[in-house]
């Protein structure tokens, strides 16, 4: 046998010496873009079981209770107004006569409160099917505050008669289906009107419900009014600040709140057993009057609104999906890494065994969502990460016949791994991380072959 064609590696095998450096990390740089078809794969199957999840979420929020928006409470009060007109008649005769008619018109007054204050607490809940958990809430709300019934027409004027007794209260809510608990409107220190469904004001308020006037007074210039109820929704709660002054508190033992709407909250505190947000709008922040005519003004009460959202920090599947994405440079480094060591331990592996640890790699990804759908993710993870290294690892000690050497790609991949684990629970810091890890890593391969020859 030619000495000069062939050289005996420590695994014992043969190996030709015409596979130079050079071409040997080309071939195992293809093998690394071949190993992206698997990794397609994972990730199309991510994708379908976060479209299941999201379609078993909104199943259950539609169900249980969408997104709520408050918008009122709103006065409206029927009126006729009674006017008489005068005309001059000229007859076919040429003869001219004054006649007066009597015309009533019916108008309907949209009155809105002089002060409003929303007082909300946010109770937190879990509502599953099959294997998806959704976070969905029950909130305990309290409307309170005072109308201006000096805005009112003059009902001691003969010309003008309001309908009082027609009159009756609205509050907008999005999701009605949803309301759990009411109770009776309550006007003034001792007056009660039962909350009935629909608001009767199709344009303004679509949805939510109303309060008849009939048995209220009309005589308290300032009359304070409370509506409570309890409502079941999800992803959030806002409110629409129909008062001259709109304040409201809003409280949750939620502790990740994401502030929503046009203005931010004045006021919030945030901590792990949850958050307090306070806002106060003023009227001179929305575009639509106190006060006008159902059928000659046309206003957007949900223009302007604000609220809270349940945020959900870095959800499970995409914590999967981002650790997807680190797939390629996991297979890229793995296979690199392994390259390092045929050079710096004078031995080789055959690229089918790079093929093979390039889909041990890939299918930690499976392996990760499957376990993650039944128990929790950091034990998923942990599961699924043991199995990869401990395959790799007993794979690559029956390949080389030397547990020692195999303990630095052991070491290696825990240490790739837990990195991978650290920089998926981060919400705002992720990329710093990830982009630190990453000259880290290169730092460290520099220093391993810094010593490399040209190949002869």
């Amino acid at each position: 046998m030619d000495t000069q064609s062939t050289k005996e590696m420590p695994t014992g095998k043969p190996v030709s010496s015409r596979f130079s450096l050079g071409f040997r990390s080309i071939l195992i740089g293809f093998i690394a873009i071949a190993m992206l078809i698997p990794l397609f794969l994972a990730k199309q199957v991510v994708s379908d079981r976060t479209f299941y999840y999201r379609t078993a979420i909104s199943s259950i929020a539609d169900t249980w209770g969408t997104q709520q928006i408050i918008a009122g409470p709103v006065l409206v009060i029927p009126y006729t107004e009674h006017i008489i007109s005068v005309d001059t008649v000229t007859d076919d005769k040429g003869e001219t006569r004054t006649v007066s008619r009597d015309l009533f018109n019916e108008k309907t007054l949209v009155l809105l409160p002089k002060d409003l204050h929303l007082e909300s607490e946010i109770i937190e809940k879990h509502r599953k099917r099959g294997i998806y958990d959704a976070l969905v809430y029950k909130a305990e709300v309290e409307l309170t505050g005072h109308f201006d019934l000096s805005h009112l027409p003059d009902n001691k004027s003969k010309r003008i008669k309001v309908q009082w007794k027609n009159a009756w209260l609205a509050v907008g809510l999005s999701d009605t289906k949803a309301i759990d608990e009411t109770l009776p409107l309550r006007w003034g220190k001792n007056a009660n009107s039962a909350l009935k469904p629909g608001t009767l004001l199709t344009d303004l308020l679509p949805q939510g419900f109303h309060a008849k006037m009939t048995n209220l007074s009309r005589d308290l210039v300032l009359p304070e009014f409370r509506i409570k109820f309890s409502v079941n929704g999800s992803e959030g709660l806002s409110f629409a600040p129909v008062g001259e002054t709109t304040t409201a508190n809003i409280e949750s033992g939620w502790p990740h709140p994401s502030f929503i709407g046009d203005i931010p909250p004045v006021k919030s505190e945030i901590t792990a057993e949850g958050f307090s947000a306070n806002w106060r709008v003023p009227n001179i922040a929305r575009n639509y009057p106190q006060k006008w005519l159902l059928k000659e003004g046309k206003h957007d009460l949900y223009a302007l609104k604000s609220g809270v959202k349940l945020f959900t920090p870095v959800s499970l599947y995409a914590k999967i999906e981002r650790a997807v994405k680190y797939g390629v440079l996991f297979i890229g480094l793995t296979f690199l890494t392994f390259l390092i060591f045929e050079i710096t331990q004078k031995t080789r592996f055959h690229v089918i065994q790079y093929g093979l640890i390039g889909l041990a790699l890939s299918m930690f990804y499976i392996i990760l969502l499957s376990l993650s759908e039944q128990i929790p993710f950091r034990m998923a993870y942990l599961y699924a990460a043991t199995a990869t290294v401990s395959i790799i690892t007993l794979y690559t000690i029956s390949i080389l016949k030397s547990f020692g050497r195999v303990m630095l790609i052991l070491l290696f991949l825990s240490g790739l791994y837990a990195v991978l684990y650290f920089i998926l629970q981060m919400e705002d810091y992720a990329l710093l991380a990830g982009a630190g890890t990453m000259m880290l890593i290169i730092m460290v391969l520099m220093f391993a072959t810094r010593n490399l020859e040209h190949d002869s």
